[in-house]
């Protein structure tokens, strides 16, 4: 069952991968068009296509996520991995805020970062190399700190 749960999460990334590019959420400068809507106010100018795709992606999940929910189990795995903490701590905020202030930023999070590799553009393989970097800084501090 491993090399089948190895092709669906390959098959999953790749379908993942093909909609970024079609969105064109590969491309950090439409994502800050979205996330700045400041430029609306001043030059009348704003990007809504994160908006559409996140939406899009909303009303593909929900149904999704609801069926999961009814299912005994899933297809590929013993049982689903459903997240068992539900408190809101410092860790979260703090890393919700790096994530956002980054995302805001330059444009990347992970994923579409991980896909724009394929471009071949020198600023996606330092945004990459950065964010190794900080997973990295996070796991040292982390350990240092005794883990939670």
């Amino acid at each position: 069952m491993g090399a089948r749960r190895i092709a669906a999460g390959g098959f999953a990334g790749l379908l993942f991968g093909l909609g970024l590019a079609v969105s064109g959420m590969m491309d950090p400068a439409r994502v800050i068009g979205f996330l700045d809507i400041g430029r609306l106010a001043t030059d009348g100018v704003w990007d809504p296509t994160l908006g559409f795709v996140m939406g899009g992606a909303l009303l593909l999940t929900l149904p999704g996520f609801a069926r999961m929910r009814r299912e005994g189990r899933p297809l590929l795995a013993e049982r689903f991995a459903w997240p068992t903490r539900r408190d809101i701590d410092a860790r979260l905020v703090v890393g919700a805020a790096l994530f956002g202030v980054g995302w805001g930023l330059v444009g990347f999070c992970p994923g579409p970062a991980v896909s724009a590799l394929s471009s071949g553009l020198q600023p996606v393989f330092l945004f990459a190399a950065a964010m190794v970097a900080g997973m990295l800084l996070y796991r040292l501090v982390d350990r240092m700190l005794g883990g939670a």
